[in-house]
């Protein structure tokens, strides 16, 4: 019964957090179209039939019933269909067109930037930056580190929590590494040489990773900070996030990283945000944050139908000083379609795959 209601209140959950990035992402799509003077038929959460509509300056706000996906319908979005009222999204410039499909894209970042800042604000749970384990015959041991010790500084840069004490070995620099460490009450000063290794990225590329044999003891510890350091963690938090996502699908695209281990689906984000729920409510807003963030990069791959694609015609449309013929554009279109439902496909698959749910099915056929 009690997995029952988890996993009930886990789909309510994963809705909500859908339907809220949607509406996020449409938003910027449809403020910008009002700003801009184009008339705004349609704001649709959800698919299938309606149930709920109402009609607000001349825009029909409607949810549908199956909450997976969300659209904005602008009069004259389809150029068969432009008749030429200035009204129309098609009789806008080149310039001003990019602005309503790029701004779907940019409020998504900005929704992630304000989840991680409340996160910073609000608190988070962390791994303190005390040892909990000192590996046999690693560098940590042979520079006198013991169980119980807290490391406070790593080459002169504060280590708060046990993320940033291993950020701080990872980027430092030079054969040996300065750390203050607290013993009984008492600051003590050591120096230790890391040891390097042939690591594997989570990239797929091998590096040479430094290792001191430590690890952390089970002590969780809440960070804040004041408004002002919020507002920076939560923008390197983001670049941080966006630089990976990006280093991650050229990792796919170059064949260096999986794409079927390290693709995340549907199921995947379910179970991802029913171990945040299970954390705390500032997990859920981190995750919320770097699902948005994701949102809007994937919305920026040139493929059509996504807004990359567009902003890649659009592109195309400005340097020609004319638009590809509707033939073309229809083709590109149907291309674009076709390898959308080809990658949903295969991540959902992939989804299946990695929580057990094929061999379920397996077991279950004669």
């Amino acid at each position: 019964m009690e997995t029952i209601w988890t996993n009930l209140n886990s789909t309510i959950l994963f809705v909500v957090t859908l339907s809220i990035l949607i509406v996020v992402h449409e938003w910027g799509h449809f403020i910008t179209a009002k700003r801009l003077g184009i008339a705004v038929e349609r704001f649709a959460l959800g698919f299938g039939p309606t149930i709920y509509s109402r009609i607000h300056n001349g825009t029909r706000y409607m949810i549908n019933i199956i909450p997976l996906g969300g659209y904005v319908k602008m009069a004259g979005d389809e150029r068969a269909q432009c008749s030429g009222r200035p009204d129309e999204f098609y009789s806008k410039s080149a310039g001003h067109r990019a602005l309503v499909v790029f701004n779907g894209p940019v409020v998504n970042f900005i929704f992630a930037y304000v989840c991680l800042f409340v996160v910073f604000m609000a608190g988070y749970p962390d791994l303190s930056n005390k040892i909990g384990t000192v590996l046999e015959g690693y560098p940590a041991q042979i520079a006198g580190l013991a169980v119980g010790d807290q490391i406070l500084q790593v080459n002169g840069q504060t280590t708060e929590s046990w993320s940033s004490l291993q950020q701080a070995i990872t980027t430092s620099t030079g054969d040996h590494i300065q750390l203050q460490i607290v013993r009984d009450g008492r600051r003590i000063d050591k120096t230790i040489t890391p040891r390097a290794e042939m690591s594997k990225s989570v990239f797929g590329k091998y590096r040479k990773a430094r290792l001191v044999g430590i690890r952390p003891a089970e002590d969780i510890i809440t960070l804040k900070y004041n408004p002002a350091v919020a507002l920076l963690k939560a923008g390197q938090e983001l670049g941080k996030i966006t630089g990976m996502t990006y280093k991650a699908i050229f990792a796919m695209l170059t064949g260096s990283m999986s794409v079927k281990e390290n693709v995340t689906g549907p199921i995947g984000i379910f179970y991802i945000l029913q171990k945040a729920a299970e954390m705390g409510m500032s997990h859920v807003l981190f995750i919320m944050g770097v699902i948005s963030a994701s949102l809007a990069i994937f919305n920026l791959l040139p493929v059509i139908p996504l807004d990359g694609g567009h902003l890649f015609l659009l592109g195309i449309e400005k340097l020609r000083g004319r638009a590809l013929s509707a033939r073309t554009d229809e083709y590109i279109a149907r291309a674009g379609v076709g390898l959308i439902i080809f990658l949903a496909l295969f991540v959902l698959y992939s989804d299946f795959s990695r929580f057990g749910f094929i061999d379920k099915i397996k077991q279950w056929l004669p």
